[in-house]
């Protein structure tokens, strides 16, 4: 009987057959690479370490951006201290003033108003008071030597003795008119005009009107009659009989009660002339105020862009300067790629550097246009005003311009090779 022939082979017995007969393992393998990741504090630190490496380039790009910043901060802080004052100056002598002057008739000749037009005004409901003026053809000098042609265009006007309680008038020095001197050669300066003639306190004499004057006092400038700080002030009365004045109001000043304004406002040249109001002009000094500040919120705009101008410039010497960078360090951004580090770790890091250079300049920016806010306001005598919305928009525009002209350098430099950032001399 043939037996099967075996094949010939090693046997393996014991351990060793046991070991045979357990499949393969496979081998284990080390851990996988994977990248550090980077904290926020790591970031930061790593992009400051390239600003630290060039103060000087640093100082001038983020100048660049801290002078567009100012620039920005500057007119909207002197701006809005403007308006600040202007509305103080509004709440303390109220919007609620009317003033009434005579126009021209049919055939443009200069008309005049009764002499009762005052007084008529003055009794009219929801009047709270009334007061006028009235020009007087004579001349003021310092003293009678003076050039007949060198008035320093001051006029002479003729005053009731309520007009600083209608207007909100006040004193700079001595007092105003009163029952007594009103009918004696007494008169008060406006601002402008004391300044002019050389008047700096009362009790002085001034050649006005072909005659002796004597100073009684002098006015704080106004804002809602500013054609009074150019004028030399006298009584009623004694502008009768000495200085030649008919009599005529030339400008009748209301205050009206706040909430009837309007109404008040279209009865005044009836009352004022009631045989012919449309020949009497009606205006409200705060709406010329109103019509100024709108000019120079206009006026603000342009500067905001001529600010917008220097902030982009700044943000293309930023740029610039974070390219150069990319240029100079491509050697350290070999080195931490073969170190480990990802295109997205060298991208964050100059982007963190671009943003950290704008974050100088827009910080570095807002505290000089405060500065600047400051010292105009001061010397002006306004309040300082810089809104929070704008030293907050000026940091986020800073960062805006930041990220937009590190963007470029910062994928270049992730865009490096490490063989090639090494080979870099």
């Amino acid at each position: 009987m043939n037996r099967p022939m075996m094949r010939r082979g090693k046997h393996k017995s014991g351990p060793e057959a046991a070991l045979a007969a357990r499949p393969a393992a496979a081998v284990p393998s080390g851990p996988e690479d994977v990248p550090a990741r980077l904290g926020p504090r790591d970031v930061l630190r790593v992009g400051a370490a390239g600003l630290r490496a060039r103060p000087l380039r640093v100082f001038l790009s983020a100048l660049g951006i801290a002078i567009g910043i100012a620039a920005m901060i500057g007119v909207v802080g002197i701006s809005t201290s403007s308006r600040a004052q202007l509305q103080a100056t509004l709440d303390r002598l109220g919007t609620n003033l009317l003033t009434v002057a005579p126009g021209k008739d049919f055939f443009g000749d200069d008309v005049e108003m009764p002499k009762e037009s005052v007084g008529m005004i003055a009794r009219m409901p929801g009047v709270l008071s009334g007061s006028g003026t009235g020009s007087i053809d004579a001349k003021v000098y310092r003293n009678d030597h003076i050039p007949d042609g060198e008035t320093g265009g001051i006029s002479v006007q003729a005053a009731r003795l309520d007009l600083p309680q209608t207007i909100g008038l006040t004193m700079a020095d001595g007092t105003w008119l009163n029952a007594g001197t009103s009918r004696y050669p007494a008169v008060v300066l406006g601002s402008a005009a004391a300044e002019r003639l050389g008047v700096a306190t009362p009790n002085q004499q001034i050649w006005l009107g072909g005659q002796w004057f004597t100073v009684v006092g002098i006015l704080e400038s106004n804002a809602l009659a500013p054609e009074l700080d150019s004028a030399a002030l006298v009584g009623w009365d004694v502008a009768q009989t000495r200085l030649g004045f008919d009599g005529h109001p030339t400008t009748i000043y209301t205050r009206a009660k706040k909430d009837q304004v309007e109404a008040v406002r279209e009865l005044l040249a009836a009352t004022a002339n009631p045989e012919s109001p449309n020949e009497i002009e009606v205006s409200r000094p705060s709406d010329a105020l109103a019509a100024e500040q709108a000019t120079d919120k206009a006026f603000t705009g342009l500067l905001l862009g001529l600010g917008g101008v220097a902030l982009l410039v700044g943000g293309v010497g930023v740029a610039n300067t974070m390219v150069i960078s990319v240029l100079e360090r491509r050697a350290e951004i070999g080195l931490r790629r073969s170190l480990g580090a990802t295109r997205g770790q060298i991208r964050l890091q100059f982007l963190t550097e671009s943003q950290l250079l704008a974050a100088l300049g827009g910080i570095g920016g807002v505290g000089l246009g405060i500065v600047v806010t400051a010292i105009y306001a001061l010397s002006q005598g306004w309040p300082t005003v810089v809104p929070p919305w704008a030293m907050a928009g000026g940091v986020v525009a800073t960062l805006f311009i930041g990220a937009i002209a590190g963007l470029y350098p910062a994928v270049r430099a992730a865009r490096l090779a490490p063989t090639e950032a090494l080979a870099t001399p």
